[in-house]
């Protein structure tokens, strides 16, 4: 079985994200969003990082929501140099800016280190059935959570997709520095 290169992979799953319509969209992140906040990753978790939205990723809005609702800590990324992310809390209150990559993030708050989060919600463009994840191929959470492929890695945070069920592909080739998520959870 040859395994095609992750270029095409990221193409398939950004396809397949894409030719969703917007109906599907809207249903498909409500029923996601609704198994992770009923999971023990986030019932459990005192620190929750999540990421905004593009157009075509699942809608993590109602994460964020409830974590205000549940007085949880909730950070998002905020891109920086070395292909690294700082996580910054975000209120409701905070004010945003677009990044040189056009992602909504916050322009300043209290950060926290990526290690001392419980619980990351990870943006992803392909999966498959052994967590392995494509990105958009900045490798930022690859770097930020190098430390989770290592020997006597840290047992947190935990990394959990979210994708559609249309972007899930027959297998992804790991490159060492790839770090595989926790969970994928999809409308299926």
């Amino acid at each position: 079985m040859t395994i095609p290169p992750q270029s095409r992979l990221r193409q398939e799953g950004l396809y397949a994200r894409r030719s969703l319509d917007a109906e599907e969209r809207a249903a498909y992140s409500r029923t996601i969003t609704s198994r992770f906040l009923r999971s023990p990753r986030f019932l459990s978790a005192r620190t929750i990082a999540c990421y905004l939205s593009m157009d075509d990723e699942v809608d993590v809005l109602p994460i964020i929501s409830r974590c205000w609702a549940a007085s949880k800590p909730v950070f998002l990324p905020v891109t920086s140099p070395g292909r690294r992310l700082r996580f910054v809390e975000v209120l409701r209150k905070t004010c945003l800016r677009r990044s040189g990559f056009g992602l909504l993030e916050p322009s300043h708050g209290a950060e926290i280190h990526p290690l001392e989060l419980d619980t990351v919600v990870v943006p992803v463009v392909a999966f498959d059935n052994a967590h392995r994840r494509i990105g958009m191929g900045g490798g930022y959470y690859d770097t930020t959570f190098s430390a989770l492929g290592r020997p006597r890695a840290p047992r947190r945070p935990k990394l959990v997709g979210v994708a559609f069920e249309c972007q899930k592909v027959r297998k992804i080739k790991a490159n060492p520095w790839d770090i595989a998520l926790c969970d994928v959870l999809t409308e299926a």
